[in-house]
């Protein structure tokens, strides 16, 4: 598992979940704010800025799906799930999007239905 695609899907996650929640800013406005800053950012830092911008940018979906239905553990474990299934769908999958946007969907739906089988659950900050 690369350690950067799962620190960059976290950062993502929580910096769209923490965003969203300001008041000029939604789900969709902080995904696309954080994930243009995160592109021109990696631009100059890495010669694989597509890559990991793409990884950066489903994270920020775990984040845009979060604030109303989870905390910051199951956020967490989401951003984790992701990166592990990201990672693996980008070789059996043509291109990045399929893989994005499936590893986005699985990583939510898995731990909601974690937490209506009965999983611990983090608490929402009010």
């Amino acid at each position: 598992m690369n350690l950067s695609i799962t620190l960059l899907s976290i950062f993502a996650a929580f910096g769209t979940y923490l965003l969203a929640q300001q008041n000029r800013f939604d789900g969709i406005r902080a995904s696309a704010s954080l994930t243009i800053i995160a592109y021109c950012v990696m631009v100059y830092i890495t010669p694989h800025a597509d890559l990991y911008s793409v990884a950066f940018f489903g994270g920020t979906f775990i984040g845009m799906s979060a604030p109303k239905r989870f905390g910051i553990f199951t956020i967490t474990i989401a951003a984790l799930l992701f990166s592990l299934l990201f990672e693996y769908l980008v070789p059996l999958l043509n291109g990045y999007g399929g893989a994005l946007g499936i590893s986005a969907f699985l990583a939510v739906c898995l731990c909601h239905i974690g937490i209506l089988l009965g999983a611990p659950r983090s608490k929402k900050p009010h």
